[in-house]
């Protein structure tokens, strides 16, 4: 398959040439039934029109050679023959070459040789609709699997006649003309002879009635938003209108088609007016619906076109008139939440978003998501940013406290697979959140043994100054009760080490830190006594002893006056 699709389209275009495979067998056997009549009959070679296609025909392998070696199929008889029946005035001799070319697209495994590129040419400007379906039908195989160059095609000025067939009126030839352009519109080069001329012509097809031409001409403007400078003339040309309308169509491709157009669009603030210059938040209406699509591809295409629309602060309010809440939660249920996260991260950063937030019981399901989600980076991240984003108002932190929020977090901890990246977000939050003394109280009941160990594990990770820093900072905040001693006590020759670490640090905070968590631990006699006359003691009455000095050397210093600095 061809580079540069998704699965999707992947599995589609294989069922597509599969059912063609079948139907091309059995018309195969239908040709050698008429042709194996034909040959027993003596009028077959009364004419020199007939007598030409007999001989011409000999000259071509058998239908059957298509299963052997290639060799055999393009060789330079091959190549005369093709070009002969071609370039004939007989449209049956001309469907010969056509089918020949579709078996031929069928089966080849390597590249196409360029000269058997040129009877492609003559059989496209075949004034037979018929032959002219079957060679572009030949020619969006050979393209998918990557047999022939794309830019040879455009070259050859197949082109012209490929987007000829977009008038024809005729659904089949419509659908292969589509999928030609769509096959060129891949390679970054071609785009531009595509929208000289194809983009009009495109834009009505996606407006017609046969739902197949429909998907293959939205699928065709898809491949025409890859780059800035050819989104500019899409835009230009009214494309936005026609894609914003095709997301209510009746067929989920063409809606998937289309949202990831205007996805792609989107990502280009300037044509951020044009897209929502439609009356009524049409567009916004629209992606909402769609994000309540059953189909997942599709609904989280739409979160994703709202996610970058959700930059703009006027329409993150929008968004949350709109009632996005509901269906953002149904899509958090699912098994691939992670548009839907990433977009109500984006919301929370927002303040006055956040009442609403929390009103509507979102914090119980981030809860719930971290329970379910223990090892995916991407939703840990991002639940640890709402929830640290939704604490800043005392609504935020009882609701927090009320659901499994932060046990999620605690859980992330144990995951083994989890990058220092991820652990470091997660470790940041949790820090951040235990600046309230609601949640720090809470967070001290709820922390296990297991991750209490991770913790100190974590601390003592010197090759990652910050994360140590981040899990140091936490047990410095636990509060020191009963419970908490008996899960801390195990540790204290391991945290003894990693606290002699930060008193040497150059960096003041590691040292700050240090000094505070040993005030914090000396709660605890046990603690206390391990201290006594250890290297760590020495080292924090040196960095007393330092501290005294520096103090003593500032106040050696008059201070200036506000005059005086600002003269």
């Amino acid at each position: 398959m061809a580079s540069g699709f998704c699965g999707n389209c992947s599995r589609l275009l294989i069922e597509f040439t599969a059912h063609l495979r079948e139907v091309c067998r059995e018309f195969e056997q239908k040709i050698r039934d008429v042709f194996r009549e034909l040959s027993k009959c003596t009028c077959f070679r009364i004419t020199p029109e007939r007598s030409f296609l007999r001989r011409t025909t000999q000259e071509l392998p058998s239908l059957h050679l298509l299963y052997d070696d290639e060799t055999q199929l393009l060789n330079q008889e091959s190549l005369q023959g093709l070009n002969r029946l071609a370039t004939s005035e007989n449209t049956d001799l001309q469907m010969t070459a056509a089918m020949y070319y579709l078996h031929l697209s069928h089966h080849l495994k390597s590249p196409l040789p360029d000269a058997f590129m040129q009877p492609v040419m003559a059989l496209l400007l075949s004034t037979d609709l018929n032959v002219q379906k079957t060679i572009s039908l030949s020619l969006v195989n050979l393209l998918v699997k990557n047999n022939v160059c794309k830019e040879l095609v455009i070259e050859m000025g197949m082109l012209e006649p490929i987007l000829e067939l977009f008038k024809s009126g005729d659904a089949t030839a419509q659908c292969h003309s589509c999928a030609c352009v769509t096959m060129l519109a891949s390679s970054e080069s071609n785009r531009e002879a595509i929208m000289v001329d194809g983009i009009i012509p495109l834009l009505a097809l996606a407006k017609s009635y046969d739902p197949q031409v429909q998907q293959n001409a939205t699928w065709a403007l898809l491949q025409l938003t890859q780059s800035d400078w050819s989104i500019r003339i899409l835009c230009q040309a009214g494309a936005i209108p026609v894609l914003v309308l095709l997301l209510q169509s009746s067929d989920s491709e063409v809606q998937f088609y289309s949202c990831t157009a205007l996805c792609n669009i989107a990502a280009i603030q300037e044509h951020h007016p044009k897209l929502l210059s439609i009356g009524g938040h049409f567009l916004l209406k629209s992606l909402l619906t769609l994000m309540s699509s059953s189909v997942q591809k599709n609904s989280t295409q739409a979160c994703r076109c709202l996610e970058t629309f959700s930059k703009n602060v006027l329409i993150q309010e929008q968004l949350i008139d709109l009632d996005c809440v509901l269906p953002l939660k149904a899509l958090l249920k699912t098994s691939s939440p992670e548009s839907a996260i990433t977009l109500l991260s984006a919301l929370s950063a927002h303040l006055p978003n956040n009442d609403v937030l929390v009103s509507e019981g979102l914090l119980d399901e981030i809860g719930q998501l971290l329970h379910h989600h223990r090892s995916s980076s991407v939703i840990i991240t991002h639940s640890g940013k709402i929830i640290t984003d939704l604490c800043r108002s005392c609504m935020g932190q009882q609701a927090v406290m009320e659901s499994l929020c932060l046990s999620g977090l605690l859980w992330a901890l144990l995951s083994p697979t989890l990058s220092d990246e991820t652990l470091l977000h997660v470790t940041s939050h949790l820090h951040h959140l235990m600046t309230w003394d609601l949640l720090k109280s809470n967070l001290s009941v709820t922390i296990t043994s297991d991750q209490v160990s991770r913790l100190v594990k974590l601390s003592g990770q010197i090759q990652n100054p910050q994360l140590s820093y981040n899990s140091a900072a936490i047990i410095s905040k636990l509060e020191m009760t009963g419970e908490m001693v008996q899960l801390l006590r195990p540790h204290y020759i391991t945290m003894l080490e990693y606290l002699l670490v930060f008193l040497k640090n150059k960096d003041v905070k590691f040292q700050q830190l240090g000094i505070v968590t040993i005030f914090n631990l000396k709660k605890d006699g046990d603690f206390s006594s391990l201290l006594a006359n250890s290297e760590l003691e020495l080292q924090l009455r040196k960095v007393h002893a330092q501290t005294e000095e520096t103090r003593r050397l500032l106040q050696m210093i008059e201070p200036l006056s506000p005059t005086s600095v600002n003269s």
